[in-house]
């Protein structure tokens, strides 16, 4: 992985890092299946309209591939992830939400898309644990609804994971913003009749749509177009590094904005997932020159 590829990584995990706290300002206002489907609605208008400036068409031939991506990588995650908003803290989703990487691993490498090596398995164990002292796991009252709820996470990372080659896979017939703005489109018809359903138990405070504003437009539909674009250039398991760096930017947002204390086991964790980060990656800044894995250009 070459050095602008790893900080454009690292810049996309600080746009990512704010999504847990804004789920937690608009789930228990708007309800799960609301906050989903405004949020796949809200990408997909911002998708669509990038697309009609840069004159690129619906892939509408490819429907089937972009319903199953669609499916594992946005409807499925966004929902349980909202739904597990109001039973766990938002440390124990982030945390859960780092395993998507060793899903991901090991997807890649049923698919023939990437390797597996003990580096990268290192780098996993080290981000889990990273994450774990970032976040300061507080005790939580077990009940079969918190059991659900980090059913779900782990659920919803596998989805992760597993979505990412099919991405890698789609490159090679799409562009970036086809398949981004395609599985966008068909997740929102997904929870369209859920949201629905949910519609008259919403309450749509000026807070919730500003938080489902942000993560619609900025880190589900940009963000999402510039991963991809990403992932035509890096195999798919360092594409999905950053899921370890967002918690860090997380607690430095939650610093910034809303005045939160910062401890020492911020800073370490935060040096753990940086080096987990490199170790999934193959990423080495004092190695010049590194190759990139071939892959096609994106425009």
């Amino acid at each position: 992985m070459r050095g602008h590829h790893f900080a454009q990584l690292v810049a996309l995990s600080a746009l990512w890092g704010a999504s847990f706290m804004l789920i937690r300002m608009a789930s228990p206002v708007l309800g799960p299946n609301v906050l989903a489907a405004l949020r796949i609605g809200m990408a997909t208008l911002t998708l669509a309209a990038l697309m009609r400036a840069l004159r690129q068409p619906w892939p509408r031939g490819h429907w089937r591939e972009l319903a199953l991506i669609g499916l594992l990588s946005v409807a499925l995650p966004f929902l349980l992830f909202a739904w597990a908003a109001l039973q766990i803290p938002a440390g124990y989703s982030a945390l859960l939400n780092s395993t998507a990487v060793l899903f991901g691993i090991f997807a890649s490498t049923w698919m023939g898309q990437d390797t597996l090596n003990a580096r990268k398995l290192v780098g996993c164990a080290l981000g889990l644990c990273g994450v774990a002292l970032i976040v300061g796991l507080g005790p939580v009252e077990p009940s079969w609804r918190v059991a659900l709820a980090a059913l779900g996470c782990v659920t919803a990372s596998a989805c992760y994971g597993i979505s990412t080659p099919l991405m890698k896979r789609a490159l090679s017939r799409m562009e970036p913003l086809q398949i981004t703005g395609g599985l966008h489109a068909v997740a929102f018809l997904m929870l369209l009749p859920g949201a629905l359903w949910s519609w008259p138990q919403a309450h749509f405070t000026p807070s919730a749509l500003v938080a489902v504003a942000i993560m619609g437009v900025v880190t589900s539909g940009i963000a999402y177009w510039l991963h991809i674009r990403i992932l035509a250039h890096v195999t798919p398991v360092a594409a999905m590094s950053p899921t370890f760096l967002i918690p860090v930017f997380g607690v430095t947002w939650g610093h910034v904005f809303l005045g939160e204390q910062l401890s020492t086991s911020i800073f370490m964790g935060g040096a753990m997932v940086l080096l987990a980060a490199a170790l999934v990656t193959g990423y080495n800044p004092f190695r010049p020159g590194q190759r990139r894995p071939s892959a096609r250009k994106a425009p």
